[in-house]
């Protein structure tokens, strides 16, 4: 009878093939072939294991190291592999830079989930260096605290990572040192923007402040010319007086064209729109250039509709007055035309002149400040070219759209379109009247009021020589003493007076001793709204100094004739 431990030997060996001399026999070939298969793939993994690139260790969480490849030896600075086989109590101390608490929390990791992948750290040099590695930790299951590693040197990356951090601190710093500059010189530009603004505004102040002084004493020339212009003189005397007075003109243009420009470009000027008749704008502006187109050998028509627009009176007859002054001044012989055509719920106001034309490349060149075509020598200019800047600015301010059409040896045509209003005023306004018929001025008279001796006597000289009786005073008292008692058919009066009294302190003060609504009119070299505002509210006409003539004569010939 067979013992236990014979059968279990047996059953062994029937289990590998070598029950039986026959079943050795049979099975032999197929177990050489088997063992010879699992050589070779063992061969295979010790040359991979000793030829890997990477390092490969594998170690017991309880012994320390048990084997290492050549290329882990060679990363760590070690001769051979053997080197690097370090018990658990030294392994700490020679493989990681963390130490002990590095090696426990590896521990952690791994007997948490089985692996650790992913893993930077930095492992300990022979020479006491250090290596930047990426590692990957693996747990094996059937043998208990066993793991095998996977280690990569990534000391380049990490080297390139610290160059690109290093090349974008730097371009950080530079960037903030550039910022730092660029804001210094923002603030630079700043100041000096400011400065020029401050600048600028000082000039615009001045220039407001010191035209009322500038004015007047052209205003009392352009006076004291014109009545020479209306005398017979000797034809000498008649050639100096005209040239004076084209000195006058050129002057008065420039200073009031310069005013202008100085309040638009310091915004001061605020559109006051309102409902107008159209005869109301364009009445006063054909009474105006009627003598202006006929003294140039020109033909001078207006057409006006029985229209009502929604505008600003004031900077809508700066507009025309400056585009029918151009149409004048440039058309050697032929007609001015005025004309009005409705666009829709628009109303188009054209200036039509037969001139010599505008290039069609110079056709935006002409709204440009101090430009002036086809102009060679300075006895040919005519203005300093700002009159079309001016008509550029305030349309662009209105929202009215400017064109200009031209043609060569022919003439041109310059419009702006305006809004037409959806009801007619309630009321006629107090603007500048229409021409009337007749000559109501000689026989009349008129009491001037202006704090200005020059502006008192060539006032009167001129309002003399169109037949008026004048009674001149510089303020309320002189004028009811020199009045006698007697109502002034007309009062023509400076704005500002002396003790900062007001022309239309003077007028209400008459109008009150006398106890009628005596007319008047103001003329004053104050531009602002305030003042304009002032006089719509008296119902007083403004006439700004220095004042032209013809338009004087057809404003107080309008008043005398609506009195008469």
């Amino acid at each position: 009878m067979p013992r236990p431990s014979d059968e279990q030997r047996q059953a062994l060996a029937g289990l590998l093939g070598l029950g039986s001399h026959s079943a050795r026999k049979s099975h032999y070939p197929e177990l050489l072939a088997r063992l010879e298969e699992l050589e070779t793939e063992r061969n295979r993994y010790k040359w991979l294991f000793e030829h890997a690139v990477h390092g490969i260790f594998q170690a017991s969480l309880q012994e320390g190291m048990r084997a290492a490849n050549p290329a882990l030896a060679r990363m760590l600075g070690y001769d051979s592999p053997q080197d690097c086989l370090w018990p658990l109590t030294d392994l700490a101390s020679n493989l990681f830079v963390g130490g002990a608490a590095e090696l426990a929390r590896i521990r952690r990791e791994l007997q948490r989930g089985n692996g650790l992948f992913g893993y930077e750290t930095r492992l300990r040099r022979k020479d006491g260096s250090h290596v930047d590695v990426l590692m990957n930790l693996l747990l094996k299951p059937d043998e208990e605290g066993l793991v095998e590693g996977f280690v990569a040197d990534i000391t380049e990356r990490i080297l390139a990572q610290q160059r690109l951090q290093t090349l974008n601190d730097e371009l950080e710093q530079r960037v903030l040192d550039r910022t730092r500059e660029l804001q210094a010189l923002n603030e630079q530009l700043s100041e000096a923007r400011d400065a020029a603004e401050a600048a600028n505004l000082s000039k615009d102040k001045y220039l407001a402040a010191a035209s009322h002084d500038l004015l007047q004493p052209l205003n009392a020339a352009r006076l004291l010319v014109s009545t020479l212009r209306e005398r017979q003189l000797p034809p000498s005397e008649q050639l100096l007086v005209e040239r004076t007075h084209q000195a006058l003109e050129g002057a008065e243009d420039l200073l009031t064209d310069l005013l202008d420009i100085s309040k638009l470009d310091q915004s001061a000027i605020k559109p006051d729109l309102d409902v107008y008749h159209l005869d109301e704008v364009l009445g006063p502006l054909a009474s105006e250039f009627q003598s202006v187109a006929e003294a140039a050998g020109l033909e001078l028509r207006v057409r006006v509709p029985r229209l009502s627009i929604n505008t600003d009176f004031r900077l809508l007859t700066r507009i025309l007055r400056n585009l029918l002054s151009n149409a004048c001044r440039y058309t050697e012989h032929g007609r001015v035309l005025l004309g009005c055509r409705r666009v829709g719920d628009r109303l188009r106001l054209e200036v039509w002149d037969s001139g010599r034309g505008i290039p069609e490349d110079q056709l935006q060149a002409i709204f440009l400040e101090f430009n002036q075509l086809n102009v060679g020598r300075a006895a040919e200019r005519k203005g300093v070219g700002l009159g079309l800047a001016i008509v550029d600015r305030i349309a662009s301010m209105l929202d009215y759209p400017v064109q200009v059409r031209s043609q060569l040896g022919r003439g041109s045509v310059f419009s702006i379109v305006v809004p037409l209003a959806d009801a007619a005023p309630v009321a006629c306004q107090n603007v500048e009247p229409r021409p009337v018929t007749g000559d109501p001025l000689p026989g009349q008279r008129l009491l001037v009021v202006d704090n200005e001796s020059s502006i008192l006597d060539s006032m009167s000289a001129l309002l003399g020589q169109w037949g008026c009786d004048v009674v001149a005073a510089p303020d309320l008292d002189d004028a009811l003493a020199m009045l006698g008692g007697q109502a002034p058919d007309l009062i023509v009066a400076d704005y500002h007076l002396d003790h900062d009294v007001t022309g239309c302190e003077v007028i209400q003060a008459l109008r009150e001793f006398f106890n009628r609504p005596v007319p008047a009119v103001i003329i004053t070299a104050d531009r602002s709204d305030q003042c304009r505002r002032e006089l719509q509210q008296l119902g007083v006409p403004l006439l700004n100094k220095p004042v032209k003539p013809g338009k004087l004569r057809a404003v107080l010939s309008q008043i005398l004739g609506k009195a008469g």
